[in-house]
C-alpha cells in the first residue's frame, strides 16, 4: 500500500511551518473510498470545498483499489483544494469497499470520520450537518437516511435496485432488530462517527455494507439519524453486481453467527441438511449394487463434506487462516466420523444401563454427540493456534489475555511491515 499526503501550499510557509510542529487533529476526516472513479474526483473535491466552511477543520483521506489512474487524478485535483489530502493506494482489496473504510479510519487524525461514496450520490453539503448533528445529540454515530422525513432514494436506478435495497433492509433488520434499532437504514453508505467511538481492528467488513458492520459489532452507545436524498451518480457506472450480493449475503451470515450460541444454531441446521447429500449418494450405491454397510460408510462422508462447505462459508469464515484447508478438513471429517462410532455405544449404554426406550436414548445421544461435536469443531479445527513463547521469555500463563493481544498487535505489524512498503512523501505547493 502507497501513502501520499498533498497539503496546500500555505503550510510551505515559514511561519506556518513553525505554528503547526505539533499538528492539532482536524475537526472532520472525510473517507471516501474509490474504485476507478476518476471522473468523479475533481467535481467532488470542488463541492466539498464549496460545503465545508473554513470554520471547520477538514482532511480528505481517498483509500483507493482502483485499476485505473485514479490515484494520479487524486494528486492532480488536489493541488487545487484548500484542504490536507491523501492517497491510499492499496495493491490488494482485502475486504472490499469496506477494508477501505478500514483504512481510512486508522489513518484518520480528526475527531469526527465522516464516511462517503466517490460518486456524489452522497452530497457533500450534507457533511456538516453531520457533524453538527453529532456533537448537539451529542452522538457517537450519525447516520445519512434515505427513509427520514425529507429524504429519498430517487438516485436508485430502477425498480430493480429499490426493491433490492428494500429488501436488504428489511433482511438486515430482521436479522439484527437489537443493534439496529434506532438505525432506518443499515444499507446507507454515508454517516459519520466520532474517532473516540470506534476501534478498526474489531471490524472484519466483507464488502461494501460498513456502516451494518460498525453497527452490529461495535455499536455506539448514542445514535441520531439525519435526512438524505440520494443523488444520481455524476459519472461512471455502478459497481453494483451479483458478485456483491453474494458478498453482501456471506457478511451477513458471519455478523449472525459472531456469538457461540448462533454459531451452534447455524452449526446444527447445516447438519440437518447434510442428510440431503448422504442419502443422494445411499440411494446411488445401492441402487449400483454396493452392500449396505460400507455404502453407508461412503454416503456418511459425502454428508460430512457438504456440512463442511457450508460451515466454512458460514460459520467460521472469519477463522479460516489459522489452518491450511487440509488440515481443517481432515480434523473436521475425524471428528464427524468420531460422531457415528460414539453414538451407537452411548444409545447401548442408555437403554441397557439406564433402561431408556431407543426413541429417547437415540434422541438424546443425538443431542449429546452434536454438543460435544460442536465444541470439538470450536476447539480442535477452527480456534487460533497458541503461539509458541520464545526461548527465555518470562512465565506468562497468569495473563492470556495480554499475551494473546500483544502478539496479535506484532503479528500485524510484522504483515504491515512486510507487504505494505510504505512510501511517504509530502508535496506542497506556494501561493500564487
Amino acid at each position: 500500500m502507497t501513502y501520499e499526503s498533498i497539503v496546500p501550499g500555505e503550510l510551505h510557509d515559514p511561519a506556518m511551518r513553525a505554528a503547526s510542529a505539533v499538528p492539532e487533529p482536524g475537526a472532520v476526516t472525510i473517507v471516501v473510498p474509490t474504485f476507478n472513479e476518476s471522473a468523479n474526483i475533481r467535481e467532488l473535491l470542488r463541492r466539498i470545498t464549496e460545503s465545508v466552511p473554513p470554520r471547520l477543520p477538514c482532511e480528505v483521506v481517498f483509500v483507493d483499489d482502483s485499476t485505473d489512474d485514479t490515484p494520479d487524478v487524486i494528486r492532480d485535483a488536489a493541488r487545487d483544494c484548500p484542504y490536507p489530502v491523501t492517497v491510499l493506494h492499496r495493491e490488494s482489496p482485502v475486504g472490499g469497499l469496506g477494508g477501505a473504510v478500514v483504512e481510512g479510519i486508522r489513518a484518520a487524525t480528526s475527531d469526527w470520520i465522516v464516511v462517503m461514496d466517490g460518486d456524489l450520490q452522497h452530497p457533500p453539503s450534507l457533511v456538516p450537518e453531520l457533524v453538527a448533528a453529532g456533537e448537539r445529540a451529542p452522538a457517537g454515530l450519525v447516520v445519512a437516511s434515505r427513509y427520514l422525513k425529507g429524504g429519498s432514494r430517487e438516485g436508485l436506478a430502477g425498480g430493480y435496485r429499490v426493491a433490492v435495497s428494500r429488501g436488504a433492509t428489511w433482511l438486515t433488520k430482521t436479522l439484527f432488530p437489537r443493534r439496529l434499532r434506532g438505525i432506518s437504514d443499515p444499507m446507507s453508505g454515508f454517516f459519520a462517527i466520532r474517532r473516540s467511538a470506534v476501534t478498526a481492528d474489531v471490524l472484519k467488513p466483507l464488502g461494501y455494507k460498513i456502516l451494518l458492520e460498525m453497527a452490529v459489532r461495535a455499536r455506539p452507545r448514542q445514535v441520531t439519524e439525519v435526512p438524505f436524498v440520494f443523488q444520481d451518480r455524476f459519472a461512471g457506472e455502478s459497481k453494483s453486481s451479483a458478485q456483491e450480493g453474494i458478498r453482501f449475503l456471506r457478511h451477513l451470515a458471519g455478523l449472525r453467527t459472531a456469538s457461540p450460541a448462533a454459531r451452534m444454531v447455524v452449526f446444527g441446521l447445516i447438519g440437518a441438511t447434510g442428510f440431503l447429500p448422504n442419502l443422494a449418494a445411499l440411494w446411488a450405491l445401492t441402487t449400483a449394487g454396493t452392500h449396505y454397510l460400507p455404502a453407508e460408510i461412503i454416503a456418511n462422508q459425502f454428508g460430512v463434506a457438504w456440512n463442511f462447505l457450508l460451515i466454512e462459508h458460514l460459520c467460521f469464515r472469519d477463522r479460516r487462516q489459522h489452518r491450511h484447508w487440509w488440515d481443517r478438513a481432515g480434523r473436521f471429517a475425524l471428528l464427524a466420523n468420531a460422531d457415528l462410532v460414539l453414538r451407537i455405544p452411548l444409545i447401548a449404554l442408555l437403554v441397557g444401563r439406564f433402561g431408556m426406550g431407543a426413541l429417547t436414548a437415540t434422541a438424546l445421544a443425538l443431542v449429546t454427540t452434536f454438543v460435544l461435536r460442536f465444541a470439538g469443531t470450536e476447539a480442535l479445527v477452527y480456534l487460533p493456534r497458541k503461539a509458541r513463547p520464545a526461548a527465555g521469555t518470562p512465565d506468562t500463563a497468569d495473563a492470556p489475555d495480554t499475551v494473546d493481544r500483544a502478539a496479535g498487535k506484532s503479528r500485524r505489524t510484522r504483515s504491515r511491515t512486510a507487504k505494505s512498503r510504505t512510501a511517504k512523501s509530502r508535496t506542497a505547493r506556494r501561493p500564487s
